[in-house]
């Protein structure tokens, strides 16, 4: 499945309830990665954040790596997705040593479709949306936009997804 480059924009935050769009996107591999995909396997945390390199982002980013363990061992896949090429991502995910998939959104179809799109900055928004599948297709379970400073907090994630 080519990458998604158009979704239906969306002017905030999809909500708990809310259908959640599908979309398939690069990682830092180049390797395609699809939300229903994943799905499949049990919760997806989408970690939407502005700019790779940057210190907030380093920072969200790190802490996520360190916890995958945490992640897995509660069935919830966990990626992050900026509007950066694949070849950032993956020069970002080599020098910190991050383990998880970052996505490129390079055509800004998801942080639009997801209302996280910061269109002065024409980068995503820093924001976490839980999708899980259920018999009507993929919905969000929990969502959070938050300000471009204000990092996710894991343990309010996890709790949010019945797990912590």
């Amino acid at each position: 499945m080519p990458p998604t480059t158009s979704l239906p924009s969306r002017d905030s935050v999809l909500k708990p309830g809310d259908a959640a769009p599908d979309f398939t996107l690069m990682d830092q591999d180049r390797n395609e990665w699809t939300l229903s995909e994943a799905a499949e396997n049990g919760p997806v945390v989408l970690c939407f954040y502005p700019l790779a390199f940057t210190s907030v982002c380093s920072t969200e980013m790190e802490c996520i790596t360190k916890e995958m363990s945490k992640w897995a061992d509660q069935g919830m896949t966990i990626v992050g997705i900026s509007c950066d090429s694949f070849a950032t991502q993956k020069a970002w995910a080599d020098q910190m040593g991050f383990k998880h998939p970052l996505l490129a959104d390079m055509h800004r179809a998801v942080c639009k479709g997801y209302g996280l799109y910061w269109g002065d900055l024409n980068v995503s928004q820093r924001g976490t949306v839980i999708v899980v599948k259920d018999g009507d297709g993929l919905k969000v379970q929990w969502s959070q936009a938050r300000e471009p400073g204000s990092a996710m907090d894991f343990e309010e994630v996890l709790a949010s997804a019945g797990v912590g």
